[in-house]
This record gives C-alpha cells, sequence and structure tokens, in this order.
C-alpha cells in the first residue's frame, strides 16, 4: 500500500492488500462428493485459474491470495493442495488443537490408535494412519489457529464414546460438542474473507459445522458465496443474501465470470484510492503554533491548566510507540503461553507505528480545521467591535481607519475559509482519524485472531464517491495483512490475552471517554453561560441609556449625559451581542455537548465490557473459551465503530464555513 518516504520504514514495504478467499465443502464420504471427485477437483482449478488471472489484470500491487480453509478431507483438501500449488497462502482456523484434529479427522476406532495420533505415531491402521498423513502433509505448510481450550473436554467425551460405543449418551455430547467447535472456526474464517467457496448439493443447511450451516452462516455475514453444485460441478452461481437460497436453480443458467471479478475487484481495490492520499500526509513531531485556538478554548472553559499556558503537544514518534506507550501491550504479546512471535513482531514494526503516524497526523489536521472555525468566530467578532470603536473613542475623523481594520479582519475569515476547503482539513481529518482509530483498538483483536466480518465494515459516505471508503479499505487490509496467530489457543493463552492484553486496553480507554465526557460538559456549560452573560451585559446596557435619557428628562441628572454617552452604549450594545453570538456559535460547532455524550455512552460500554471481562476471569474454567472471550472482543470492536459513526454524525456536515 503506502509507498512514500514519508510513511514508518516497516510500513513503507508491506501491508499489501490480498484477496482472502474461504472454501468448504463436502467430505470425501459423501455420496455427492465421492460421485464426482475428479470433476470436482477440475473444476476448482478452473475457478483458482480464473481468479489468479483476475488478480493479475487489476491495477496496483497486491499480496497472493490467501485461502482459509478447516482442510477436511474431501473439498477442503483438495482445495488446500490447489492452493499450495498456486503459491498462495493457507490459514488454517482448526476447530481442535492440531493433534487432537488430526485425529479426530483420520477417524481412528481403537483406542491405541487415538492415542498413538495424539501422541504424534503412527496408526496402526493404515486407512487412519494414511488419513492423518495427508492432514499432516497439508497442514505443514499452512499457518493453523488451533482452537485448543476444549480439547480436554472433547477428548474425555471421545474416549469415553469409543470405549463403549452403545453409550448414546456420550455420543451425542462428543457430537455436540465437536458440531459446535467445528461451527465456529467455520465462523472465524467466515469473519476473514471477501468470498466463500462452497461445494454443497444444497440439501442440508441446519447441521451445525456442516457445509450448509458455513453456507449460511456466511451469507448472514454478509459474505458472497460461490456455490458449486457437486452434480454439475463445472457450473457455478454467487449468491448475496440468505434468501436466494430458496430461489428455483436453472440448471441451463451459465457461471457469472463479471460477478466474480467485480467481487475480487471490489475486495482489493476502492474507487479513488491510492497510496497517495497517505503518502502526502506529512507527520510531524509537535503540534502546530498556530492552530491552538480550539484547544486554547477547551483549556479555558473546561480547565484543565493555566488560560495561556502552552498547548503545543509533543506527539509520540512512530518508531518509538513500541518501546512507550505501547510497551505493555507488546510485552503482553510476547508473553502470551505459546503465542505467535510473528504477531508481537508485527504489532511493534507495523500495526503500533501506523497508528501512531495516522495518530499524529490526524491530531494536526483536527488542530487546522477546528481551530481555523474558531479563527473565524473570533474574528467576526473583532470585525464587529473594531468597526464601532471609533464611536466611543470620540474618532469620527478616523473611521476610515477603523473600517480598514474592519476589511482586513473580514478578509482574513474568506482567507481562513478559502485555507481550509482548498486544503481539505475536514476531509483529511476525517480520513486519517477513521485509520487511527481503527488501528488503535487493532492488538486486543489481532493477539485473539479476531477480525470485523468483511461484510460489516462500515461504508461511510462522508465526503465524495468511493474515496470516502477508502480508510476503512486501508485498516481492513492492515489488519488482515497480519492474519491469523498461529498458535494454539489454549486457555492459559486466553487468560493471558484478555487480563494482560485486552483488559487493561479496555480499562484505559474507558477512563479516557468518561474524563473526555466530563470536560466537555464543563466546557459546554461555561460557554452557554459566558453566551448568557453577554446578553444580559448587553441587555443592562441598553437598560441603562434607557434609565439615563429617562431620568434626564425629569431632571434628576444633567439631561445631556444620556447623549454624551449614547456611543458608548451603541457600542456596547452591539459589542456583547455580537461576542455572545458568537460564543454560542463556538459552542454549537464544537458540539461540545453531543461530544459528550458520545463519550460517556462509549464509557458505559467499555464498563460493561470490562466488567464482563472481569466475569469472565474471575469464573470457572470451564467458562472461560475461545467463544466467549471472542464475543467480548466483537463487542469492544463493535464500540468502536459505532463511536466513530456517532463522531462522523457529528461532525460530517460541519465543513469550515463562514460564521454566518
Amino acid at each position: 500500500m503506502p509507498t512514500s518516504a514519508s510513511l514508518p520504514a516497516p510500513i513503507r514495504d508491506s501491508w499489501l492488500p490480498h484477496l482472502a478467499l474461504g472454501v468448504t465443502g463436502h467430505r470425501a464420504a459423501n455420496p455427492a462428493y465421492s460421485a464426482h471427485a475428479a470433476a470436482i477437483a477440475a473444476a476448482l482449478e478452473a475457478l483458482f485459474a480464473r481468479i489468479d488471472a483476475i488478480c493479475a489484470g487489476l491495477p496496483g500491487t497486491r499480496g497472493p491470495v490467501r485461502l482459509h480453509s478447516l482442510l477436511v478431507d474431501g473439498t477442503d483438501q483438495v482445495a488446500g493442495e490447489l492452493a499450495h500449488a498456486r503459491g498462495w497462502d493457507l490459514a488454517v482456523p482448526l476447530p481442535f488443537g492440531a493433534a487432537l484434529n488430526c485425529a479426530i479427522n483420520a477417524h481412528p476406532d481403537t483406542l491405541e490408535d487415538v492415542d498413538a495420533l495424539l501422541a504424534g505415531r503412527p496408526a496402526a491402521n493404515r486407512a487412519v494412519e494414511a488419513k492423518a498423513a495427508a492432514i499432516r502433509a497439508i497442514t505443514a505448510g499452512a499457518r493453523m489457529f488451533e482452537l485448543a481450550d476444549r480439547d480436554a473436554e472433547i477428548e474425555a467425551l471421545w474416549r469415553a464414546h469409543l470405549a463403549d460405543p452403545e453409550d448414546r449418551a456420550a455420543a451425542r455430547a462428543f457430537d455436540a460438542l465437536v458440531s459446535d467447535n467445528v461451527a465456529f472456526a467455520g465462523k472465524v474464517m467466515v469473519e476473514r474473507v471477501d468470498l466463500v467457496i462452497a461445494v454443497w448439493d444444497g440439501k442440508v443447511a441446519n447441521l451445525p459445522g456442516g457445509t450448509g450451516h458455513t453456507v449460511v452462516t456466511a451469507l448472514a455475514m454478509g459474505a458472497p458465496v460461490l456455490l458449486i453444485d457437486p452434480a454439475r460441478p463445472e457450473s457455478w452461481r454467487i449468491l448475496g443474501r440468505p434468501e436466494e437460497l430458496g430461489q428455483p436453480v436453472d440448471p441451463a443458467e451459465p457461471a457469472d465470470p463479471d460477478r466474480l471479478e467485480a467481487i475480487i475487484r471490489t475486495a482489493v481495490n476502492v474507487e479513488g484510492w491510492s497510496p497517495d492520499l497517505l503518502a502526502r500526509e506529512s507527520w510531524r513531531p509537535r503540534s502546530s503554533r498556530v492552530f491552538a485556538l480550539y484547544r486554547r478554548i477547551e483549556r479555558v472553559f473546561g480547565g484543565g491548566g493555566s488560560w495561556f499556558g502552552s498547548l503545543r503537544l509533543a506527539y509520540e514518534a512512530p518508531e518509538a510507540i513500541a518501546a512507550g506507550s505501547g510497551a505493555a501491550m507488546i510485552a503482553a504479546a510476547r508473553s502470551m503461553p505459546g503465542g505467535d512471535p510473528r504477531i508481537a513482531l508485527k504489532l511493534a514494526e507495523e500495526v503500533m507505528p501506523m497508528f501512531a503516524w495516522a495518530d499524529g497526523v490526524a491530531n494536526r489536521l483536527a488542530d487546522a480545521y477546528r481551530s481555523g472555525m474558531i479563527v473565524n468566530f473570533v474574528l467576526a467578532t473583532l470585525a464587529v467591535v473594531v468597526g464601532l470603536a471609533y464611536l466611543p473613542l470620540g474618532m469620527s475623523a478616523s473611521k476610515w481607519g477603523f473600517a480598514a481594520v474592519e476589511l482586513a479582519l473580514l478578509g482574513g475569515i474568506l482567507a481562513m475559509t478559502a485555507a481550509g476547503l482548498r486544503l481539505g482539513w475536514h476531509r483529511r481529518w476525517f480520513a486519517t482519524r477513521r485509520v487511527a482509530e481503527y488501528l488503535r483498538h487493532a492488538p486486543a483483536l489481532l493477539l485473539l485472531g479476531v477480525v470485523r466480518p468483511t461484510g460489516r465494515w462500515p461504508r461511510s459516505e462522508w465526503g465524495s464517491g468511493g474515496a470516502a471508503r477508502w480508510p476503512e479499505h486501508f485498516a481492513r487490509h492492515a489488519l488482515r495483512d497480519v492474519g491469523l496467530p498461529r498458535a494454539a489457543l489454549t486457555r492459559d493463552y486466553l487468560r493471558s490475552g484478555l487480563a494482560h492484553a485486552v483488559l487493561p486496553h479496555v480499562t484505559g480507554q474507558r477512563a479516557y471517554h468518561a474524563a473526555k465526557a466530563l470536560k466537555l460538559e464543563r466546557v459546554h456549560h461555561r460557554l452557554d453561560k459566558a453566551a448568557e452573560a453577554c446578553f444580559i451585559l448587553a441587555v443592562g446596557g441598553v437598560l441603562g441609556y434607557l434609565v439615563l435619557k429617562g431620568a434626564g428628562a425629569l431632571g434628576l441628572v444633567d439631561k445631556h449625559l444620556a447623549s454624551d454617552l449614547s456611543p458608548l452604549f451603541t457600542f456596547l450594545g452591539v459589542a456583547f451581542p455580537t461576542l455572545g453570538a458568537n460564543l454560542s456559535g463556538i459552542r454549537y460547532f464544537g458540539d461540545f455537548e453531543r461530544f459528550a455524550a458520545i463519550s460517556h455512552v462509549a464509557a458505559e460500554k467499555l464498563r460493561a465490557i470490562e466488567e464482563r471481562i472481569g466475569l469472565l476471569l474471575s469464573g470457572t474454567p470451564q467458562a472461560l473459551t475461545y467463544a466467549a472471550a471472542a464475543d467480548l472482543i466483537h463487542a469492544l470492536d463493535e464500540a468502536v465503530a459505532e463511536e466513530i459513526a456517532s463522531w462522523q454524525s457529528v461532525f460530517g456536515a460541519k465543513h469550515l464555513a463562514l460564521p454566518a
């Protein structure tokens, strides 16, 4: 993606977008598959060749196609072998630990063979060993993400079932637990892909973990499905919604290569995207001295320091964050039992530096945009005040000089507005802030192999054309590039990740939003009171003039006093309402009250997640499953997306404009 020298060096040479596919299908023993196995393999080979050709014809540079599969026998293993031959990446979310997965899918009939396979030894039964060898061979070059948190329970139920095949209760318990894990592994796969390729006869869709169940799950999560009928594998169709499963199929209907190309193009390219969108932004180590007025307003009306103290901020350098504010997260990543060192390295060298870079750029653009609008309000007030200042000063003969200064101030408003629009401060701030916020929470997601499903990424409409969607496109591929950890997710792994990586992050963000909500509420309240005071003073000034005028008419004071002070009262009668109106304008533009409400809601959501993590960690060991942990991480991800959407709804239409 970004290639400019303005970006952090490790990022410059990585994070290429790539197409992510998932595959699911009937096992080798399924009659619909076994009757057409050779034709299915040929159809998959032709389909993969077509996909490679489409990718090669797209503009820009991209990484290899990544195929996700559970790699059970039949469709999955054939697709995996074809992917290997094409040089594609192969990612495997296993429903169990690697040893247990190999043993279960080899289908041993005896406890002796179970023991041998779990210990890594050959099974005595040749057919069983052949299946196990095939699984070992194809997984050897794959990135395996092993859902090993319930292995002990599954193994115990399996042994009980094999020891007494007539024990129906043990068989049902084993089958149910296996199906749950397979279904969840399928969900992990679907979350990460742009297209699911399914070899399915369309008959059974409600068996958890089955091909039909995975197809329905994918469609419900917004992932399109390329459906291959095993009886006619050369013909396929693409579904985009669950309701399409109930539509009649025309056997003569040809495949739709145009739709396939459109899906691939949308997945790896976005209209208006160019690496230059990021590369042209310059990261600077400190905030601007010029554009600090918005933060000055927050300081004056919200408290937290001297009114006139320095507001210049130092931004954490991208190359320093891993040893700075991100050190605890990196330490947590490196200390996870059986963790993937590659993930910790990616976080330290790519994800966190990119966050620091985007955060620093977004902060400077926010200062420019918001302070630019505050400057306009201040200049508007000064223009009115200076334009009338000749009245109380008794300098009517020099009115032209005051008018000249007023004209210069009004020119400053026009110049500031033109600069903000020409340089796109609002648009660029929106884009880089979204990138930063998606990446801020990324380590908590990536360490536990959780991502936002492709079909559920926000489709921003702020801005014009497809360029408005590039932050989501970039962030999605940046997280996807890291990929699944090569790790066995035992309960110790889950506990370590939740306790030392996720929980501290959630706690810190909850405290930040709670403090921010209180401060912004205070800013809103005090700005409101200051604007009210200005209008009260204006009313007092007009009332004072009328009292003097009346007192003069009654002979209580010199009747010329009101006339002599009339220029002053006229000045105050205009200046105070103008100041009050512009303070109200600043309050409206800053929308401090709504931002406080957004932060308050975010803090409450994070507090709920924080409490749920605490309960999960303090509960029984059996309650700590990957499904439960992933649910909490998804809740965190959803809270982030909702907070970004709420923030955009406030500032989306507030472009830099004249303070009319």
